[in-house]
């Protein structure tokens, strides 16, 4: 009876062994594009190259959120051509009115008419006065538009939605669902900086994402790091002033408009990363705490225990220092 036995374990033993070979010896492939106005990356292991999949859904996630895409779901909903949604429009709907209330307005897919007029948007600015910020202020605010069944509901007509600062997160995230719904375990997805990983990299080890130095560089010339962190199995965003801005009458405009006040926001906070389970709420968290800065984010995170963040903060002309949150 023992002989049976052993040969039997030790045919186990040689299929596992052949299936650990046949996983490990998997090709790990690196995947390069544009996509939403900026480049992805992404690194996975797997048994064939699988770009014309991730691409595929990418073109399905530009289809739906592009503001500069002429078809797409959220350009027929601002021009008023059409309520009609898709999934794809919803999911990130409703993730944004969650983080909306959550950061009590300081995340709001709304904000495109401020961030036309301050000239970071979609459509060309004109000359802001207070008397145009008050004015399109009456029709910002998710609190004035509804999602019921399929259909978005506005207001006011003038409502536009601008899903730049959650739609590259979400991006990354409808490829890391991809890879997930091929059994790929080790992979890194990153779209503009917001990065998705799982499992481990190709030394075997836990994946390394670098959080750049908050230094004024609007043609992205230096890279400079400020630090490295070891992440698996998350999602992590970052959001900074520090190269989107521009010089007027010499005063200086960053791109981060506080929609609650209309205007772009001056505190000390230069880079907010967030750490989270999605990208799709790492990406809004990191743009909320650019807007609420660094007392109220902290408030505001105190009551998320499944995130973190990192934050560079300025204490002066030349003087920086992290916060770790929490």
């Amino acid at each position: 009876m023992k002989k049976p036995l052993n040969w039997f374990i030790l045919l186990a033993l040689i299929i596992a062994t052949v299936l650990i070979v046949r996983h490990d010896g998997a090709t790990w492939y690196t995947n390069q594009g544009q996509v939403f106005g900026t480049f992805y990356k992404i690194s996975y292991q797997h048994n064939r190259d699988i770009q014309p999949l991730v691409e595929a859904r990418l073109h399905d996630v530009d289809n739906s959120l592009s503001p500069f895409n002429p078809h797409s779901v959220i350009t027929s909903i601002n021009t008023n051509e059409s309520q009609q949604t898709d999934s794809l429009f919803r999911i990130v709907y409703r993730k944004a009115s969650d983080v909306y209330d959550i950061t009590h307005g300081a995340f709001d897919i709304t904000v495109a008419p401020l961030v036309n007029a301050w000239g970071f948007g979609f459509r060309s600015a004109p000359t802001v006065t207070r008397e145009l910020i008050d004015s399109l202020r009456t029709f910002v605010g998710m609190d004035k538009t509804r999602l019921r069944g399929t259909l978005i509901e506005k207001d006011d007509a003038r409502t536009l939605f601008d899903c730049s600062a959650i739609a590259k997160g979400f991006g990354s995230d409808c490829v890391a669902a991809l890879f997930d719904s091929l059994g790929i375990r080790n992979y890194m997805v990153e779209i503009g900086g917001e990065v998705v990983v799982k499992g481990v990299n190709s030394r075997g080890n836990n994946w390394r994402i670098g959080v750049n130095k908050p230094t004024e560089d609007s043609l992205v010339i230096t890279n400079e790091l400020d630090t490295v962190l070891t992440l698996t199995d998350c999602a992590m965003a970052t959001s900074g002033n520090y190269r989107n801005f521009y010089y007027r009458d010499g005063q200086r405009f960053a791109h981060t408009i506080d929609p609650r006040t209309g205007y772009p926001v001056q505190h000390s906070v230069l880079s907010a990363t967030v750490i989270a389970p999605t990208c799709m709420e790492a990406d809004a968290l990191a743009t909320s705490i650019m807007v609420l800065g660094l007392d109220s984010a902290r408030i505001v995170l105190a009551s998320l225990p499944h995130v973190s963040a990192y934050l560079i903060v300025g204490d002066g002309p030349e003087e920086t220092r992290s916060v770790t949150i929490p």
